[in-house]
């Protein structure tokens, strides 16, 4: 055997991604969109809900090879793994599963048209020759667990969302398995527990951001309880002073002076 074959220079160290293209400039749907988004991933962060280190991003490219197109979640949760510091590094921008050396535990889409192809393929993916809906391609690359969100009840087709706001599958050897029931998630306060992930999803209504009460997906505890954003707990704890002050007053006591 040559002793050039062990020469350093033949030896491949980084695998050559110029030809992916990471970033395309394509801006998310809409404002709602936006914000449900960094409401599944702000929690996430700011709580200890889960045990450091893990990785929560939203409409970033999700490369499971290393030719064609990758796909792109809306919510993307992956456990046990860190986020690069680099990057001005290519192969720290995106998530490319042979740099983590994983899939995502957790893949969720958010349904804004009827153009996504979440669970049957569009009629203008279908004239560009697109054989495979994107609840097929997370089973085929091993995603765990693959949750739909339709707020606005665009794909309600019996063999798609069928009445449900919210639907979650998760992944056995036969494929995709629907976990929660066969009608759904539709009502405020439901939710499914992912026992794989240690967090669970639920349907929320209220305020986020702004004063106008709309539906959301959060993340929740196992009994339910919604995990809240890092203004929600500011929130509650300046209330919970605010109280302890005003018992502290009922006493004859100044809180200013404790």
């Amino acid at each position: 055997m040559s002793q050039q074959l062990f020469d350093t220079e033949e030896i491949v160290t980084e695998l050559d991604i110029s030809h992916l293209v990471i970033e395309d400039d394509t801006p998310v749907d809409n404002f709602q969109s936006e914000e449900q988004q960094r409401l599944l991933v702000e929690p996430l962060y700011s709580s200890k809900a889960l045990l450091a280190p893990f990785l929560a991003a939203a409409n970033v490219g999700l490369f499971y090879k290393l030719k064609g197109e990758p796909i792109v979640p809306d919510v993307l949760l992956s456990l046990s793994v860190q986020r690069p510091d680099d990057f001005s590094e290519r192969r720290n921008r995106s998530y490319f599963v042979w740099e983590f050396g994983k899939v995502p535990e957790v893949c969720i889409e958010i349904v804004l048209n009827q153009e996504g192809d979440e669970l049957a393929l569009s009629k203008k993916s279908r004239q560009k020759g697109k054989t495979t809906i994107k609840k097929d391609l997370y089973a085929q690359i091993g995603v765990r667990y693959y949750a739909v969100f339709d707020p606005l009840k665009q794909i309600q087709s019996q063999d798609e969302m069928n009445g449900a706001l919210l639907r979650v599958w998760s992944i056995s050897p036969e494929g995709y398995s629907e976990l929660t029931a066969s009608e759904g998630i539709s009502e405020i306060g439901q939710s499914i527990w992912l026992n794989a992930a240690g967090i669970g999803l639920t349907l929320w209504e209220g305020q986020f951001e702004e004063d106008v009460t709309r539906l959301w997906l959060r993340w929740c505890d196992r009994t339910g309880q919604v995990i809240p954003t890092g203004a929600e707990r500011a929130d509650g704890a300046e209330a919970k002073a605010q109280r302890l002050a005003e018992r502290l007053r009922s006493l004859g006591m100044n809180p200013d002076e404790i």
